[in-house]
């Protein structure tokens, strides 16, 4: 397996993959989407391979799992639903539904934009630890936590969002292609 970033200080990568694995064997049969808050990374693993990598933003708030925290949750999730089948690169959802609207990408860090657009493609986390990231007021699915495109591409890289986990909008078309509901997606902050 390439060599991936320590996920934890104390688990090698493939004794995290193992302990995953082992946990949450239905979830992680399609892969694994490791999220790594510190370096602002997802890692898309499939038979302990590192497939991909790439550069996303979580919150600006820090992490956190409570209701209306603006925060991201951390641990285990699945992706419980899949929404953008073929909508144009950059199309704005709200709702989960295509408003038709393309908004300019915005390339530059400096640049931000009035609205929290989530665009192109959206994969919809629900929580897989009770009382964690699953029920009550720290539900990751009732929150609303997704990892989508955006139009502030060029924040990714740094904490920007209101929550959920941002990419660019071809890498979530492309993580979108590959990965289906129920893939293993673990949030860790470092």
């Amino acid at each position: 397996m390439p060599s991936l970033p320590f996920f934890s200080k104390q688990l090698t990568n493939g004794e995290l993959l193992l302990k995953l694995k082992g946990k949450y064997p239905e979830q992680s049969l399609n892969g694994i989407l490791l999220v790594n808050i510190e370096q602002q990374r997802l890692y898309q693993i499939k038979n302990q391979t590192l497939l991909n990598t790439y550069f996303v933003s979580s919150a600006e708030n820090g992490i956190g799992n409570k209701q209306d925290s603006g925060k991201t949750p951390l641990g285990a999730h699945f992706i419980r639903e899949k929404f953008g089948d073929n909508a144009p690169l950059g199309t704005q959802f709200k709702g989960r539904q295509s408003t038709g609207y393309i908004p300019p990408i915005l390339s530059s860090p400096e640049q931000t934009s009035d609205d929290d657009y989530i665009t192109s493609r959206i994969l919809w986390l629900s929580g897989l630890e009770a009382g964690y990231n699953q029920g009550g007021d720290v539900d990751s699915y009732k929150r609303y936590i997704y990892i989508h495109g955006t139009d502030e591409e060029g924040r990714l890289g740094t904490p920007a969002s209101h929550g959920c986990i941002r990419m660019a909008n071809q890498d979530i078309i492309d993580l979108y292609a590959e990965v289906s509901t129920d893939t293993l997606v673990y949030i860790i902050k470092k």
